[in-house]
């Protein structure tokens, strides 16, 4: 299974990325890892001009940025891990833009939608320096809500708590990278 890992940080080696690692190895030599920095590419946030529309086997944004590259990484995906530090009860601005992208997938005509991601799985894991409860909560429901319009088989949200450095990750870390991998697993 190819598994497309993308990471919203900006902060290359920080709780996200240190977390995403841990998934990482859990999954390596048993599947094809796709990893994507968002801090490394351009991803403007939609414009809502439905301009993808006029494509309906791609893509098909006409912003001049990496968006469309990394949305064929997406159809090339068999499942994806989008990671996020927690950011004001939400997830980062990269992360946001490049989602709101992923209009460009769902395709309507005839009164009818259809996804080109068709049921993918896909995962959201997210890291906060504050507790799980009173403060995933908005991010977890945007994200179901995007994989219910999307289509996309939703494996869950994976919060890891008390995040306050990577040296500091522990068993929770762990624990939360394994849930992940095994629901990817299921």
């Amino acid at each position: 299974m190819r598994i497309m890992t993308v990471m919203g940080s900006p902060h290359r080696d920080g709780n996200t990325a240190s977390v995403l690692s841990m998934f990482d190895e859990l999954v390596t030599g048993e599947h094809e890892l796709d990893r994507v920095v968002l801090a490394d590419f351009e991803v403007k946030g939609c414009q809502g001009c439905f301009a993808c529309q006029g494509t309906p086997d791609a893509p098909g944004c006409i912003l001049p940025d990496d968006g469309n590259a990394l949305l064929e990484r997406v159809l090339a995906a068999d499942a994806i891990v989008y990671a996020t530090p927690l950011y004001m009860w939400g997830m980062t601005a990269a992360l946001h833009a490049f989602l709101e992208r992923h209009i460009s997938l769902i395709k309507r005509g005839d009164g009818e939608m259809r996804s080109l991601t068709g049921e993918t799985p896909v995962a959201l894991l997210v890291t906060s320096g504050g507790p799980e409860e009173k403060n995933a909560d908005l991010i977890k429901t945007v994200f179901e809500r995007m994989c219910q319009y999307s289509g996309r088989r939703d494996l869950g949200t994976f919060v890891v708590g008390g995040c306050t450095s990577p040296d500091q990750l522990g068993d929770d870390a762990r624990a939360v990278a394994k849930r992940l991998a095994d629901a990817l697993a299921a």
